[in-house]
C-alpha cells in the first residue's frame, strides 16, 4: 500500500490524464456533496416541524365551539355551540383517556398593561392551571397558576419574559402588581415558551376573569392532553368528546361544523411520516447520485486498463505478479474516490454550516445539520464502492497473457 514506486505511477498516470482524472472525481465529489446537501436540507425541514410542535403539547386534542350545519331533533341549522365551565369539568374529571386539561377565555386580543410609568399592550390569556403544560411554557421565575389560585379566584398573574423587560426592567417582577384595563394583579411567576409569539403573554385564573370581565361561565375553547394514548386510540378519546358535546348540545355527531376538533397525535403522525419518506427519497437519490459516480469511475479504469494492456504484458513478461497489477489499479481507484468522496464531503459540510451562520431559517426550516456519522460512513461506502469499481478491470488486466498484451496496438 505504501510503496513509493505504486504511488509515483499512480500519480503519472494522474499526470498524463488531468482531464479525465477531474472529470471521475468531480462525478464522486458531485454525488457526496448533494447527498450532504439533501440531508442537512432534510433535516432542517424535520427539526422546522419538531419545533412547531414543540410550541405545544404534541398529545394533545383541542375543542372549540362552532354553528351547526345539519338540523337535528327540531333544530335548526346555524345555532352557535357555546362551552362553558361544566364542559371543562367534564372532559378534566369524567373522560377516559384524558391525563391533562384546561379551559381558555381568550374573546379580547390586547389589553393596556401599567406598571407604574411604564404602560404596554399585551395579549391576556385566561386559563386553567393545567395551561402551562399544554401550551409547554417553562417558569424562569416564581409559579405558574395553582388550583388555589383558580378555585379563589385570586387576582394573579404569570407574565411572559418579554412582558417582564418591557414592564419591570432590571426590577424583580414576582410580587409586584399591575394594571390589566383597571384591575389590579399580583405577579407569582415569569415563564418563556417555545413559541416565540406565545412568550408575549399573560396568563391570569380562567375563573377570576369570568368575574372580572363579566364572562359568566363561558369558555372559547378547550384543550387536553392525552397521555401516551397511541394515535388510534386518541382518534377514540375524539370520538368520544364529539358524542359528549353531541348528546349535550343537541347536535348531529356527524356534524363537523358544529364543534371543531384538532387531535394534533394525528397530526404529528401525519408530518413526521411525510417527512420520513422525504428522508428515504433523499437517501435514494443520493445513492443513485453516487453509483452514478462509481460507474464513471469503472468506467474510466476499464478504459486505463485497455491503454494500458501492452504495459500491463511486459510487467507479466517480466515477472510481475497478478497481486501486483490488481492491487496497483485498486490503488488508483481508492485513491480517486477517496479524495473526490473527502471533498464533497468537507464541501457540503461547509455549505451546510454556511447557512446556519447566514441564519437561513424560517417557520418550518430551523438548523440544517447532517449527521456525522451517516456523512463518514457515505464516505466510507464510496470508497468501498470505488475499490469494487477497479476490481473487475484490475482482474481483466491481471488475467492477459503477456504475449496477447505484446500484440496490443
Amino acid at each position: 500500500m505504501f510503496d513509493l514506486d505504486k504511488w509515483q505511477e499512480i500519480f503519472g498516470t494522474i499526470k498524463k490524464n488531468k482531464l479525465r482524472t477531474i472529470l471521475t472525481a468531480f462525478s464522486v465529489a458531485w454525488g457526496i456533496f448533494i447527498l450532504i446537501i439533501l440531508l442537512g436540507a432534510g433535516q432542517g425541514l424535520r427539526n422546522g416541524a419538531q419545533e412547531q410542535f414543540s410550541r405545544d403539547a404534541v398529545n394533545s386534542i383541542e375543542v372549540w365551539g362552532g354553528l351547526t350545519s345539519m338540523p337535528y331533533e327540531g333544530y335548526k341549522t346555524g345555532r352557535m355551540i357555546q362551552f362553558n365551565n361544566d364542559d371543562y369539568y367534564e372532559l378534566k374529571n369524567n373522560t377516559v383517556g384524558v391525563e391533562k386539561a384546561t379551559a381558555h377565555f381568550a374573546n379580547w386580543d390586547s389589553r393596556i398593561i401599567s406598571y407604574k410609568n411604564e404602560h404596554a399592550g399585551f395579549f391576556v390569556r385566561a386559563c386553567a392551571p393545567d395551561h402551562a403544560y399544554l401550551e409547554q411554557a417553562q417558569m424562569i421565575s416564581g409559579r405558574f397558576i395553582n388550583e388555589i389560585d383558580f378555585n379563589e379566584f385570586r387576582k394573579v398573574a404569570v407574565i411572559g419574559f418579554p412582558v417582564k423587560d418591557l414592564l419591570f426592567k432590571s426590577e424583580d417582577p414576582l410580587g409586584k402588581m399591575i394594571d390589566i384595563s383597571g384591575t389590579k394583579y399580583t405577579v407569582v411567576g415569569v415563564f418563556t415558551d417555545p413559541g416565540k409569539g406565545d412568550r408575549d403573554r399573560i396568563y391570569i385564573p380562567l375563573l377570576t376573569a369570568q368575574r372580572v370581565y363579566n364572562a359568566k361561565n363561558k369558555v372559547n375553547g378547550l384543550w387536553v392532553s392525552t397521555g401516551n394514548a397511541s394515535t388510534e386510540e386518541s382518534e377514540s378519546i375524539v370520538e368520544n368528546i364529539r358524542q359528549k358535546f353531541a348528546k349535550k348540545y343537541h347536535f348531529n355527531k356527524d356534524d363537523k361544523n358544529a364543534i371543531g376538533i384538532q387531535n394534533y397525535n394525528v397530526e404529528y403522525k401525519r408530518i413526521m411520516g411525510m417527512l420520513d419518506g422525504i428522508k428515504w427519497f433523499i437517501y435514494v437519490i443520493g445513492a443513485l447520485t453516487l453509483i452514478a459516480g462509481v460507474v464513471g469511475i469503472s468506467n474510466i479504469m476499464l478504459i486505463v486498463v485497455k491503454e494500458r494492456t501492452k504495459e500491463i504484458g511486459i510487467r507479466k513478461a517480466l515477472g510481475a505478479s497478478p497481486w501486483s497489477i490488481v492491487s496497483l489499479i485498486i490503488q488508483e481507484s481508492i485513491f480517486i474516490t477517496a479524495m473526490a468522496g473527502y471533498i464533497g464531503l468537507m464541501l457540503g459540510i461547509g455549505i451546510i454550516e454556511l447557512i446556519k451562520w447566514i441564519g437561513v431559517e424560517g417557520d418550518f426550516f430551523k438548523r440544517p445539520e447532517v449527521d456525522l456519522s451517516i456523512a463518514v460512513w457515505s464516505v466510507i461506502a464510496i470508497i468501498i464502492a470505488g475499490a469494487l469499481a477497479g476490481l473487475i478491470p484490475a482482474i481483466k488486466a491481471a488475467s492477459v497473457e503477456p504475449i496477447t498484451a505484446l500484440r496490443e496496438n
